[in-house]
């Protein structure tokens, strides 16, 4: 299984990025996915996460109203759209896979399959 995580960068507060999470080696269509976040020193903490089908979302109360995660089973392909960026974002961002890891409490452990990560940083 393999989760590649693109599209980080840097930007300057207020400005947009758009996170791609290509996945092979697994039926893509049958997993849940999410994203998460890691700063130094701190634990990888929950950003968004949507099952298998679309048809459920769920985010991080600091994500809701700025970050849009979607995805494209026919591609393999996990999106997460991010606007009005701030500091308080930068940190590594993971792409997560699981079955059956979607909950109403989204945790790093439901998941089985992680992607090497790609950094984004916000300044001020």
């Amino acid at each position: 299984v393999q989760l590649q995580a693109s599209g980080g960068g840097l930007v300057q507060a207020g400005g947009s990025l758009r996170l791609s999470c290509a996945a092979s080696g697994l039926t893509f269509s049958t997993n849940d996915m999410g994203w998460f976040r890691q700063t130094p020193g701190k634990e990888r903490e929950f950003v968004a996460a949507i099952n298998w089908n679309g048809a459920n979302i769920n985010y991080a109360d600091s994500a809701k109203g700025r970050f849009v995660i979607s995805r494209d089973n026919a591609k393999s392909t996990m999106y997460l759209q991010m606007d009005s960026l701030k500091p308080e974002d930068t940190g590594v961002y993971y792409c997560a896979a699981g079955v059956g890891s979607y909950t109403n409490k989204p945790s790093a452990r439901t998941y089985a399959f992680w992607g090497q990560g790609t950094q984004v940083t916000v300044s001020s």
